[in-house]
């Protein structure tokens, strides 16, 4: 049967189907991608146009559209990406477009926010009001300058709500709406960054040639602190200029916040960050700066990969070894594995950056599939330390002891030049569970239920 025009497949952020058939408006215009609002049964619901409708449903029985939000579309290569996670992962549609719109309040653009001009020029001299300091420093950052946004004024002023307030109670100033910028800062590409050693230079530069020249996978391995950050920032540099987006994904949260200040140290301004620990607001404005293209680097964990980004450019994955990139729950995939999926169907470069890459990753080099940059050495005077293997065949500890005597000498000359030492033991304990024989009584915790572990 030919496909209609005026009806289209909607395919909605749930686990169910592959998406249902609407009839367009004669009023609404769509296509493929855009985000519509439809009615599902008694509740109203966001999707995505997906395509052309198959007309099995009889005319009579087809809901209308009810609109179509104001929002960049999803690409082809986004919604092909979509599709083929739900064939990869068996797992509905729906569930992955779920992933890629978590907050679907960002779809809106975002509701004016109240905003403070001043009054008439002589209302700072109106009698019986007092002009404080504080006051005063409002009247300062309001001069020439419009309508100024509440949160921007506070924090330019250096003063509270209740400030603003009572000046607007007293008529120094008037409230006014005032739209929400969706501005993210630009970085500065020009900026200078760190002085790169040969090998480094050599890695940058290919990374940063392959920007632009389609899909591939660089694998950017390097010892620790031989500064694969550093290179793989020359190709989020050479992103920028090109102006194409870059997504970083990161195991764990708890590195972002060291990433994020090298990141501001060498292009002078944050990228947008995204994880679990963002409130609502937060993740509703981030995702729409990652939507519009305004947000040019996006730095989070695995879900990042899944934010929709019309100008995408470089996709990043440090440290891609970490078995953090797995997701268990909901809809199961690897986010190193379906980074590359992305780069192939957005036909983007993809860095994998690791110092010991996966076994898989390390395979691929070796069939050819991989391209691969080493980094032998650490950056600057920096050394690596000598690594020396004991055998306790030979060099066994005393009687009643674990460490070998060379060991213990090696440490308590570490501990006398005032350096540190530290030891990394295979197991806690010899048995975790210890169990009577005779009665089969579980030795536990006198103050818990933990169970006691021999050692």
């Amino acid at each position: 049967m030919p496909a209609r025009s005026d009806r289209a497949k909607v395919l909605l952020p749930m686990p169910v189907g592959s998406g249902y058939d609407y009839r367009i408006p004669a009023d609404m215009a769509v296509s493929p991608g855009d985000f519509v609002r439809v009615p599902l049964g008694p509740r109203r619901m966001t999707g995505v146009v997906w395509g052309a409708a198959d007309g099995a449903v009889p005319d009579d029985r087809l809901k209308a559209m009810i609109a179509r939000h104001d929002a960049p579309p999803l690409s082809d290569a986004h919604r092909r990406f979509i599709d083929w996670i739900a064939a990869y992962a068996v797992a509905a549609p729906g569930s992955v477009l779920r992933m890629s719109i978590p907050v679907p309040e960002a779809l809106d653009p975002p509701a004016p926010e109240t905003g403070y001009r001043l009054a008439a020029p002589a209302a700072s001299a109106l009698p019986g009001v007092r002009i404080t300091p504080q006051r005063q420093r409002v009247l300062e950052a309001l001069a020439g300058a419009g309508t100024v946004a509440a949160e921007r004024l506070r924090a330019a002023a250096c003063v509270s709500s209740a400030v603003l307030t009572g000046m607007a109670k007293a008529g120094l100033v008037h409230a006014a709406p005032v739209a929400v910028r969706g501005d993210w800062p630009a970085p500065d590409t020009e900026r200078a960054g760190v002085a790169l050693s040969a090998d480094q230079a050599a890695a940058a530069q290919a990374l940063a040639g392959a920007v632009g020249a389609g899909y591939a996978t660089l694998v950017l391995e390097g010892v620790s602190g031989s500064g694969k950050t550093e290179v793989y920032f020359e190709a989020i540099a050479e992103a920028l200029r090109q102006g194409r987006q870059s997504i970083v994904l990161l195991p764990e949260i708890a590195l972002s916040a060291q990433w994020l200040a090298r990141f501001e140290q060498r292009f002078g301004a944050a990228p947008a960050p995204w994880h679990s620990d963002l409130t609502r607001a937060q993740r509703r404005r981030i995702w729409r700066a990652a939507a519009t293209g305004t947000a040019r680097v996006v730095v989070g964990a695995r879900s990042a990969l899944m934010l929709p980004m019309p100008e995408l450019g470089l996709i990043v994955v440090d440290e891609e070894h970490d078995q953090s990139f797995k997701q268990e729950d909901g809809v199961v995939y690897h986010a190193r594995d379906m980074a590359v999926v992305r780069a192939t169907l957005e036909e983007v470069p993809v860095v994998l950056a690791s110092a010991t890459p996966a076994l898989e990753t390390v395979a691929n080099v070796e069939r050819g599939r991989y391209a691969r940059l080493v980094l032998p050495e650490r950056h600057g005077r920096a050394a690596m330390p000598a690594v020396e293997l004991l055998d306790l065949r030979e060099e066994g500890p005393p009687r009643g002891r674990w460490l070998a005597g060379r060991m213990v000498h090696t440490i308590a000359e570490t501990l006398a030049a005032g350096e540190q030492a530290l030891l990394y033991l295979n197991r806690r304990g010899y048995a975790p569970l210890t169990l009577c024989r005779g009665c089969g009584l579980r030795l536990e915790c006198p103050q818990c239920a933990a169970w006691l572990v021999e050692h």
